[in-house]
């Protein structure tokens, strides 16, 4: 399980290998981008013309592809592999 400090995906070991490409599309990055901007669920829903309950799902997925626990987590994997 991952702790609320780590962005590493969860099961990562040191040395396994180069990571795979992003997991991540460039709507999935749009939204990572907006989060990092500090927008809430609404303000990205309205700008991606969306539901909130859709961004929800979107956000809960990217996590789950990237096996990290919190939205932010997400943003700071995509920002260190310089994607946002």
């Amino acid at each position: 399980m991952g702790t609320a400090n780590s962005a590493a995906p969860r099961g990562a070991r040191a040395g396994a290998g180069p990571e795979p490409a992003t997991p991540l599309d460039h709507e999935d990055l749009e939204l990572l981008r907006l989060l990092a901007d500090g927008a809430l669920l609404g303000a990205v829903a309205r700008r991606l013309r969306t539901s909130e309950r859709t961004v929800r799902r979107r956000i809960r997925s990217i996590c789950n592809r990237l096996g990290v626990d919190a939205p932010i987590q997400a943003v700071v994997w995509a920002a260190r592999r310089g994607l946002l």
